[in-house]
């Protein structure tokens, strides 16, 4: 036989080695990365607690994928973000994290679509960005770019503060929007550019 037949063989037996050590990983690791959060929301002040049951599993009812997991969910007071759930992805190249804040949203006018925020950067191959502009929803998009002082803050908050993108995700059904960020210990000034936004989603959603 081909010593080339087997190679499939060895990707698919790799393949599913990796994922099952990073779904264990996972399981071990993700509550920490919960617990993790919690404690430097509380530092900063920051008015949390954090509930028994995840909030998402119970309320939203929002189904993922598999390979996600919820691992942990941080119940906010007196914020327009109502809880935080930090959720893993197992891969066979490893473990990513991200955020997604929860905003409760009426629902009951019109239609809703899944909106990001665009960065936009002084060069096409990279360099520093210079703008950013959100899209998708029609209203909810227009009521953000038009923030002028969000867009500010939230150019100045450094490469660093906020890595990746914001994608607002109406669940009308549930009465929620989960607001998806990568995984992140927020300053200060990154959690309430965020609330700037929950605010602004329950106001348009």
């Amino acid at each position: 036989m081909n010593p080339g037949q087997f190679l499939p063989i060895v990707l698919a037996i790799s393949t599913t080695v990796g994922l099952i050590v990073a779904a264990r990983r996972l399981k071990k690791e993700g509550p920490q990365k919960a617990q993790e959060l919690y404690r430097h929301l509380d530092a900063i002040g920051v008015e949390v607690s954090m509930p028994e049951e995840p909030v998402s599993q119970t309320t939203t009812g929002h189904k993922r994928p598999w390979g996600q997991k919820l691992v942990g969910t941080i119940k906010l007071i007196g914020s327009n973000v109502d809880s935080i759930d930090v959720i893993g992805t197992a891969s066979q190249y490893g473990i990513n994290y991200y955020l997604e804040y929860l905003v409760r949203i009426s629902g009951f006018v019109g239609p809703k679509k899944k909106t990001r925020m665009v960065k936009k950067k002084t060069s096409f191959f990279g360099g520093m960005v210079a703008d950013i502009e959100w899209k998708g929803d029609d209203s909810l998009a227009q009521r953000l770019n038009y923030d002028y002082q969000l867009k500010e803050k939230l150019l100045h908050m450094g490469p660093d503060a906020l890595k990746g993108s914001i994608v607002a995700m109406p669940e009308v059904k549930h009465g929620y929007a989960r607001v998806r960020t990568s995984y992140s210990l927020p300053t200060r000034a990154v959690f309430e550019n965020i609330d700037t936004i929950a605010r602004h989603i329950r106001s348009e959603w």
